[in-house]
């Protein structure tokens, strides 16, 4: 008997010290941190936010700073001259959404992009003065702040200026971005700007104009923006080459508090942006439609899996096209666009034997009624609250019109307007009567900051840059965490694909697909889309562990950075 006890505590212990074979990929992991963290597009962001969690801050205050920090750090998107929306969740559970989207201007009119015969005009919506759309950046920080902030605003925007006083240290993705856009900042601006340049990774790059724009915010507050010089200089530009942005249009601009989609998927409660952004909708339209589906039976991003979010995707972006618009001009049935027989109803159509065509879908019908230069960040502080922030000037640098004597970015937001209902904007979406131009109203968005609950706690703080690939980006990192049992990190770094309705197409990340699955999808009459330097969505994101710590996502596909404590 001894003999027999011995011989299988041996094998218990050569079993435990079996090694790991040599081809075994070791498990990815995120930073983890004990108490609070910021993901963002750049080092110096998050860790100016983590800095102002630990002088006791909240996650309102340390949005404030790190968006503040992104507009210097993180140009090509981060911003003071465009606009976002916030998502939330409280330590007990509360959640709400700030929506501080762009407005189209006053003098705005639905043909302004189009020719006496109806044709549209390539780059005006994009290009130029003509192209911006009233900025929502400093009213949103500030109205956050008056809500929720504990800190007074002036430590939380100081950071912003010493860095922009200081200067940052050009990463190489950065150089790249800003030696590829030259041509157009000369073309945009009647002046040399100074970013119009040869950088080279390694270079201090400094912001002195836009040190002295934070500096009068800092003093005279949100009217600085909005009433004041820089309002001045905003204007007397746009004027100079030939916009149509006022004064007037500047002073009336408010951030709006909305109330955010919530829905369940299983076990999950999802809370994400509304109208005027189309992802809260859209996410919930995608993930109710799988949710009859056992995910259990499918391998990751295997050709079942492709096909049945590939099949979701197409129905709920048909919808987005058609149906969706800003909520305070149009009139959106969204409990019948989240109704669960309506999503059944449209998935009836889809087969595993074949691809349905596009051309064969349409909107659904009710019984009722982005850049892919955008940037994420994601906050959880100690005391439990969550804030999830998207922000954007639309494309690379916006309109790249840079504000003389301003020292910043104007945004490109009126190409997201359908211009001409079914004509594609810069992202291949297309829109209908409900996105059209006209005075004061937001334009459509794919933005979607979302924040995933469990059984009353806080799991995920999730959102992405993109343009139209935003919305699918947070849909797979949601269900590689909670469908596949990733850690944060590891899902970040997974291989994403994307169908948006039009183009009839499955974009496909380069090197992440086996060629057998690839295969299998076209014998089934899908079209890909994989090209080298295709990147969907730069995901930043927070994952509550088990043990109540928390991990985070940093995208390896730019300079993402999480940072905590």
């Amino acid at each position: 008997m001894r003999t027999l006890i011995s011989i299988l505590l041996l094998s218990i212990l050569l079993i435990q010290c079996k090694p790991k074979p040599v081809n075994a990929p070791s498990k990815i992991t995120g930073l983890i941190a004990d108490s609070a963290m910021v993901v963002s597009a750049r080092e110096e962001a998050s860790k100016i936010g983590v800095a102002i969690l630990k002088k006791g801050g909240n996650a309102f205050d340390a949005m404030v700073a790190t968006e503040l920090a992104l507009s210097v750090s993180f140009p090509i998107a981060g911003n003071i001259g465009g606009g976002g929306f916030m998502v939330y969740r409280l330590n007990n559970g509360e959640t709400g959404a700030l929506d501080y989207r762009e407005k189209a201007p006053l003098l705005a009119s639905k043909d302004m992009y189009l020719t006496k015969n109806g044709d549209f005009i390539k780059n005006k919506s994009t290009l130029g003065a003509m192209a911006v759309g009233i900025p929502g950046t400093i009213a949103g920080i500030f109205e956050a702040h008056k809500k929720f902030g504990s800190l007074p605003i002036e430590i939380l925007i100081q950071p912003a200026i010493d860095l922009a006083k200081n200067g940052i240290i050009v990463t190489e993705y950065q150089a790249n971005n800003l030696n590829n856009s030259r041509t157009r900042f000369k073309k945009a601006n009647n002046y040399t700007i100074y970013l119009d340049t040869i950088w080279k990774a390694g270079d201090t790059l400094k912001f002195t104009e836009l040190a002295n724009t934070l500096e009068r915010i800092k003093i005279n507050g949100k009217d600085e923006f909005y009433q004041g010089k820089t309002a001045e200089h905003i204007v007397n530009y746009i004027h100079e080459l030939g916009g149509i942005i006022s004064m007037e249009d500047l002073e009336k601009y408010e951030a709006k508090w909305r109330t955010p989609i919530t829905f369940n998927y299983k076990d999950l409660q999802i809370t994400s942006m509304t109208l005027p952004s189309s992802g809260g909708i859209c996410l919930a339209q995608i993930l109710k439609a799988i949710e009859p589906y056992n995910l259990d039976e499918f391998e990751h991003n295997s050709t079942k899996y492709i096909q049945l979010l590939t099949e979701a995707e197409r129905r709920a972006y048909a919808d987005r096209a058609h149906y969706l618009g800003d909520p305070d001009f149009v009139s959106v049935a969204i409990d019948s666009l989240l109704n669960t027989n309506y999503i059944n109803h449209r998935m009836e159509s889809f087969s595993w034997e074949k691809a349905t065509e596009s051309s064969e879908i349409s909107h659904g019908k009710l019984n009722g009624y982005e850049s892919e230069e955008t940037t994420h960040y994601s906050i959880v502080d100690k005391f439990g609250n969550a804030v999830a922030v998207t922000t954007t000037l639309n494309t690379a640098y916006g309109s790249k019109v840079y504000v003389k004597n301003g020292g910043f970015f104007l945004n490109n937001e009126m190409d997201d307007f359908s211009a001409k209902p079914g004509t594609p904007n810069t992202y291949g979406l297309v829109g209908s009567e409900a996105n059209s131009i006209e005075p004061e109203k937001r334009m459509l968005s794919s933005m979607t900051p979302t924040i995933v609950s469990q059984n009353g706690k806080l799991k995920m703080v999730v959102g992405s840059p993109g343009g139209s690939t935003i919305i699918t980006s947070v849909l797979q990192n949601i269900l590689n965490v909670t469908e596949f049992n990733m850690g944060m990190q590891e899902s970040v770094n997974a291989s994403r694909f994307h169908h948006q309705w039009l183009p009839d197409n499955i974009r496909m990340e380069p090197k992440g697909f086996d060629s057998i699955t690839k295969t299998n999808l076209q014998n089934l009459g899908y079209k890909l889309l994989e090209r080298e330097s295709l990147i969907i969505g730069k995901v930043d994101a927070i994952l509550v562990l088990a043990n109540g710590k928390l991990e985070g996502g940093e995208d390896p596909r730019g300079d993402d950075k999480a940072a905590g404590f």
